[in-house]
């Protein structure tokens, strides 16, 4: 299946692009969350009608999630949890204790954005990357503490 993508996704290309997909990816995904339009004649002109005001969407989205960057590079963040003496914790810190954590800190991003490379199990400094727009990346620091 070809399509034309409406945002840039990463490893698959950029606006405007003529891609093809497997079916599944392109129908179930890229197309029912409005980040592709099927590839056909009427789809193409819609697009290129639509392609300056997609382009604006596209640098407005990428100008607020730099700005979220550089919130969340300044923020020290920090999670109490029951931990034994060996410094390992009581189960592990979740996704969803971190967007917590965040919309605590006035940041409202959500649980697909954030990736946890290796699962957070110990106290210490720990780093969460965010990716908030195609073409922008963060990362935050989070202190693991002991519950005292």
């Amino acid at each position: 299946m070809e399509v034309i993508l409406l945002e840039n996704i990463k490893k698959l290309g950029s606006i405007g692009q003529k891609v093809k997909v497997k079916d599944g990816y392109g129908r179930n995904f890229l197309i029912k969350k409005n980040k592709a339009l099927l590839a056909n004649k009427k789809n193409m002109e819609i697009f290129k009608k639509r392609k300056d005001e997609i382009t604006k969407k596209n640098e407005l989205e990428k100008a607020e999630s730099q700005e979220i960057a550089k919130k969340l590079r300044s923020l020290k963040l920090e999670i109490k949890k029951e931990a034994m003496e060996n410094k390992q914790l009581y189960g592990s810190v979740s996704v969803k204790e971190i967007v917590n954590l965040l919309n605590s800190n006035n940041i409202k991003i959500s649980a697909e954005k954030i990736e946890i490379k290796n699962q957070i199990k110990s106290l210490g400094t720990h780093k969460v990357y965010i990716n908030l727009h195609a073409e922008v990346q963060s990362n935050v620091d989070i202190e693991i503490k002991p519950i005292s």
